[in-house]
């Protein structure tokens, strides 16, 4: 019996987005100005053919700063990292290359600023990814409120309702996140939002572009 032919669609946009390519042309930079090897902390891209590719030229890839040895090239992952590991690189004397993503700067930046203005500040993300964990270090005064799901949310104890803020990992579920964001608004009612949204366009867009898919496919990989 045969089968009948099978169609793959696409979908459109896909692959890396602008803060890993850009992370990617920062190594490979590095490894042509200074030479190998260069060091990055954490895996610059979830992409195993990627960091693969990059060791070969050169890339030694590590989880912490002292598995870095003196006077060599670092550079950190587009992920970001908290303000005690420049803190800690500065006191070292070490050259590193800054690859965080623009994105994920501007959720920084807004970390810093809600500090500032003394709110609590409340960070939707998953626990144990690497931007969260640098996302959690940008604050000294008191530590970030980490809230994963509604559940968590439902259940969420706070220092002054009234004094709250929050921001969110750049790479998340679109539709989760609204879920979560609306329990807390209707929690705390003065919440103060981020002034543009937190989770980037290109997250945004292929989540778009996966539903739109999914309307005329039998199977979806992703």
């Amino acid at each position: 019996m045969n089968k009948p032919p099978l169609t793959i669609l696409l979908a459109g946009p896909r692959g890396f987005c602008a803060g890993v390519d850009r992370a990617i042309r920062i190594v490979e930079l590095a490894l042509k100005k200074y030479g190998p090897p260069v060091y990055v902390r954490h895996e610059i891209v979830h992409n195993r053919y990627v960091v693969e590719g990059l060791e070969k030229q050169g890339a030694i890839f590590v989880e912490e700063l002292e598995e870095i040895p003196e006077n060599v090239p670092a550079v950190f992952s587009a992920h970001g990292v908290a303000k005690s590991v420049f803190a800690e690189a500065e006191e070292r004397g070490m050259f590193y290359l800054d690859a965080t993503c623009p994105l994920v700067t501007k959720v920084h930046v807004d970390a810093h600023r809600q500090e500032r203005d003394g709110s609590e500040t409340i960070l939707i993300g998953h626990a144990g990814h690497p931007e969260v964990i640098g996302t959690m270090g940008q604050t000294t005064k008191r530590p970030m409120l980490l809230v994963e799901n509604r559940e968590q949310a439902e259940m969420l104890e706070v220092e002054d309702p009234d004094n709250l803020a929050f921001v969110t990992q750049t790479t998340l579920s679109v539709d989760d996140t609204a879920e979560i964001v609306r329990v807390l608004q209707r929690r705390f009612p003065n919440i103060q939002a981020p002034r543009k949204e937190d989770i980037c366009y290109a997250t945004t867009n292929r989540q778009a572009a996966v539903k739109a898919l999914a309307l005329d496919c039998d199977a979806l990989i992703v």
